[in-house]
């Protein structure tokens, strides 16, 4: 208890150091990269193969134009909304970001304090670091909701269910994005495994990070998951393809619909035919989302498949949006285009990175700031006054 004091202090001491010049989530990024080992950095920065799919989950939300209207009264702007029938103070959620404790010893821990101290909601990844009951223990906002993986070992599945359903977690998320692991060249390239090999390129990376370094073997390599923690090492997609099923169908999701009785929610859908699949199995919301650009390289961006998906299912059920999100802008876009609230995850490992749970906190924060900016500046005083005629044409591509 005192170390974990000690770490903690001298978490703030730095952090308010590192986040005296931050100004944006760009800004967040460049601190986490100044503070975590290349490897780490590029498993939680790096997608399959080239990258398409990150890219365009930027691209795309900047070639989107907005189209503000004036001379209305903006001088109170309300961000308060619902997300399955909870309060939350902003249309901001965190995201699921697997073994988050290699960021930071404090992982899901971290995030959700930070995410209670906001006032929304946090999904914790079903292949984090820390348990489920920790992550709950931490949560003093809105309840916490759980990201599911159906792995192969059912009474694994059923054991989670249990767990999750007893220390209060709110709701279920269903990742279905995944029936083997996605080639992710950055992990390949550096050797990257789990549990860790202890190689001379790793501890030439850990001497240039001390502090991350020290925080690490001070944890003692925890935060790798109880699961994770185990066996030799293997490369990420071969320790996810030991454990996912490949065989899973439309059954097995009526299958938890009828072991999990409150909102459940499917992740992973571009296609808008298995949405309304989805609602048809009786699910509560539908999340838009491609893993990141971490599964399928040239996936469509989220935001582009989220119209198609509004308009197959949003009369039916609440839908949100996972990918791409770095401004109050794109919060804005996706809301006008019939998203409920936006997830954020790389943003808040940033956040985590460079300053702790301040950091984290910090990144919901700006993100506060600029979606505050948007709408105001948009004509806008609540989320709901967010619709589909503020957005504009495409805009045109710069010449090369």
């Amino acid at each position: 208890m005192a170390r974990e004091l000690r770490d903690r202090v001298g978490d703030q001491r730095a952090g308010q150091s590192a986040l005296r010049h931050v100004r944006s989530v760009a800004d967040m990024h460049r601190g986490a990269q100044r503070a975590l080992p290349r490897s780490v950095l590029d498993f939680i920065e790096g997608g399959a193969e080239d990258e398409v799919t990150i890219a365009r989950n930027r691209s795309d939300f900047e070639q989107l134009t907005l189209l503000p209207r004036v001379l209305r009264d903006v001088s109170v702007v309300n961000l308060a909304t619902t997300v399955l029938g909870q309060p939350v103070s902003l249309p901001v959620l965190a995201a699921p970001t697997g073994l988050t404790t290699m960021v930071h010893p404090l992982g899901e821990v971290g995030v959700a304090e930070a995410v209670s101290r906001a006032g929304t909601v946090y999904l914790a990844s079903g292949a984090g670091g820390q348990s489920p009951e920790a992550v709950a223990a931490a949560t003093t906002g809105p309840a916490p909701w759980f990201q599911l993986y159906l792995w192969r070992d059912r009474g694994l599945v059923r054991e989670l269910l249990a767990r999750t359903r007893e220390s209060g977690f709110a709701a279920l998320a269903f990742t279905v994005d995944v029936p083997r692991g996605g080639r992710r060249e950055r992990d390949l390239r550096n050797g990257f495994t789990i549990p860790p090999r202890i190689t001379a390129g790793t501890i030439a990376q850990g001497l240039a990070r001390p502090r991350w370094s020290a925080r690490f073997l001070r944890s003692g390599g925890l935060g790798l998951g109880d699961i994770d923690r185990q066996g030799t090492p293997q490369s990420w997609s071969e320790r996810v393809n030991t454990q996912t099923d490949p065989s899973l169908t439309w059954a097995e999701l009526e299958w938890l619909r009828g072991e999990w009785s409150r909102p459940l929610l499917v992740k992973g859908v571009l296609h808008p035919d298995d949405a309304a699949r989805a609602v048809d199995c009786g699910v509560n919301a539908v999340i838009v989302s491609n893993h990141g650009g971490r599964q399928l390289d040239g996936a469509s961006s989220t935001i582009t498949a989220l119209p198609g998906i509004v308009e197959a299912v949003g009369d039916r059920t609440e839908i949100l949006l996972d990918g791409g999100v770095r401004r109050g802008t794109d919060i804005v876009k996706a809301l006008a285009l019939g998203a409920r609230a936006c997830l954020v995850g790389r943003p808040m490992l940033y956040g985590l990175a460079t300053a702790g749970v301040d950091g984290a906190e910090r990144v919901i924060e700006l993100l506060r700031e600029e979606l505050v900016t948007a709408m105001s500046l948009l004509g806008c005083t609540s989320v709901g006054e967010l619709t589909p005629d503020l957005i504009g044409p495409v805009a045109a591509a710069p010449r090369t």
